[in-house]
């Protein structure tokens, strides 16, 4: 159990032992993540320190940033090829459904989520849904891919109904760490802790962008008692 009854930081919660990172933006200069291979060491550094043990990569795959799978692949070996430290690192994608997704899901050419390669992260906007949101979703699970929703509490059109709806059609919800102290604002916070009180949650991830920011984020106090269970990560 964390000791949500007293103020902590993350760093010092515990709550990075032995954690597996199912969402960040580590893979160096492919989209609006980490730029540099030199940060992406630093990150991992950190991670290390505190105690994190798998790290999903999962770059931007969407109109605006079009990464190809052969180009991500090749990023991820010049990874591999640099780090030497005890974390394992791993290969996926944040997939934006838009008419890239539609056309890579149609061709197979994706990156899937879990060492079972059946999963996939999947986002939208955060204003607006796409249109036939629930059909994309059909589509995807009649490819043999579990839906992977990011960060749920992020979506502003989302309501407790469509959180239910999206569970009922067989959906798996990630959260973001940086949630829990506030990083977004009140509104994200309060989607998260309803969210956590249903037992909606299966997997965590930091959606680290940059360094500065992750180290900040770390030093935030979580907030209160509506996070005492222990945030563990489900089975992908």
């Amino acid at each position: 159990m964390w000791p949500f009854n007293k103020r902590i930081s993350l760093v010092d919660s515990g709550i990075f032992l032995g954690f597996t990172d199912w969402h960040s933006h580590l893979l160096p200069g492919v989209d609006d993540g980490v730029q540099t291979m030199d940060e992406t060491l630093q990150v991992l550094a950190k991670y290390e320190q505190l105690g994190i043990l798998e790290v999903w990569l999962t770059p931007h795959i969407m109109e605006d940033m079009p990464n190809t799978t052969a180009d991500l692949k090749a990023r991820f070996r010049e990874l591999q090829a640099t780090y030497h430290g005890h974390i394992n690192l791993y290969l996926s994608a944040e997939n934006m459904l838009d008419h890239l997704f539609e056309e890579r899901l149609k061709n197979n050419d994706l990156l899937p989520l879990g060492k079972d390669g059946n999963h996939l992260l999947v986002e939208t906007s955060y204003f607006n849904p796409p249109i036939g949101l629930n059909n994309i979703l059909l589509r995807i699970k009649s490819k043999g891919y579990i839906p992977v929703l990011a960060h749920p509490e992020r979506y502003n059109y989302m309501d407790k109904d469509k959180y239910r709806e999206l569970i009922g059609l067989g959906v798996k919800f990630q959260a973001n760490i940086p949630s829990l102290v506030n990083a977004y604002g009140s509104l994200p916070y309060k989607k998260l802790e309803w969210l956590l009180h249903e037992d909606m949650i299966e997997l965590w991830g930091t959606d680290t962008h940059h360094s500065n920011t992750f180290s900040r984020i770390i030093k935030e106090r979580v907030l209160k008692h509506c996070f005492a269970k222990e945030l563990k990560n489900k089975n992908v």
